[in-house]
């Protein structure tokens, strides 16, 4: 049986004894059922992970003995930005995984003309939680000890007018005429525009034109929103990444 890995948020040493938090808990306990002297792997988001054992087992919490550094890493060698257009439910849930697995390295939810998708105040800022629990679970499934960042959603506009980070940055535009193909390797890190269900409007892709976006496509057929920006991410891992 694989040894359940566990995000937890805190300071990791050999040789201590750690609380698991509410969701490390619930992850571990109420979900998977381990019990006392159960094999974990925990990390913090910083890099590297440990081995540790369940020490202690009650009905409201749970301890850790902290027994190895594992210094592995699978992280991609690519740095990629994904400003991914918020979809509804749980297509952008699907996004946000996919993503993790695919090795992106930070998350720009945005808001777009065409989004169809009002989110505000507390609303907003329990779908913000909600999207963490999504890439803190993908991190633990697919290996990772570094979480992706996902920053807080900005209109698109707002976030095409801020000085964005440096390097390659590219749309995705099914008009498109150029493909990644007829790119040189990103020596930088790579900022990928997705649109939402309804696409980006002409004045939104004129300004990410202005800011300094190339416009490419992926093949003669458009891509749902949830569909693009992974296939965008699969290919350049295959192209420029760690798929080889």
């Amino acid at each position: 049986m694989r040894i359940p890995r566990i995000y937890l948020p805190l300071p990791l040493t050999i040789g201590a004894t750690v609380r698991l938090d509410d969701n490390a808990f619930n992850h571990a306990v109420r979900v998977l059922r381990l019990k006392s002297g159960a094999a974990l792997i925990l990390f913090n988001g910083g890099g590297g992970a440990f081995s540790a054992t369940l020490a202690d087992v009650s009905k409201r919490e749970a301890w850790a003995q902290v027994t190895e550094y594992l210094p592995g890493e699978v992280e991609s060698p690519l740095r990629i930005t994904l400003g991914q257009g918020v979809s509804r439910g749980e297509k952008m849930d699907y996004t946000l995984q996919k993503a993790v697995e695919l090795g992106v390295t930070m998350i720009q939810p945005l808001f777009t003309e065409r989004g169809g998708v009002d989110l505000k105040d507390e609303r907003l800022q329990r779908k913000i939680e909600h999207w963490r629990g999504i890439v803190i679970g993908a991190s633990e499934q697919c290996g990772r000890n570094q979480l992706t960042e996902l920053r807080e959603p900005l209109a698109l506009r707002s976030w095409l007018a801020q000085s964005l980070d440096p390097g390659l940055r590219l749309l995705l535009d099914p008009s498109a005429e150029r493909s990644l193909r007829h790119l040189e390797p990103p020596m930088e890190p790579v900022t990928l525009l997705i649109g939402p269900e309804g696409g980006l409007s002409p004045a939104e892709i004129i300004q990410a034109g202005q800011a300094g976006f190339l416009s490419i496509r992926l093949g003669p057929r458009v891509l749902r929103t949830e569909t693009a920006g992974l296939a965008a991410l699969a290919a350049m891992q295959a192209l420029w990444g760690d798929w080889n």
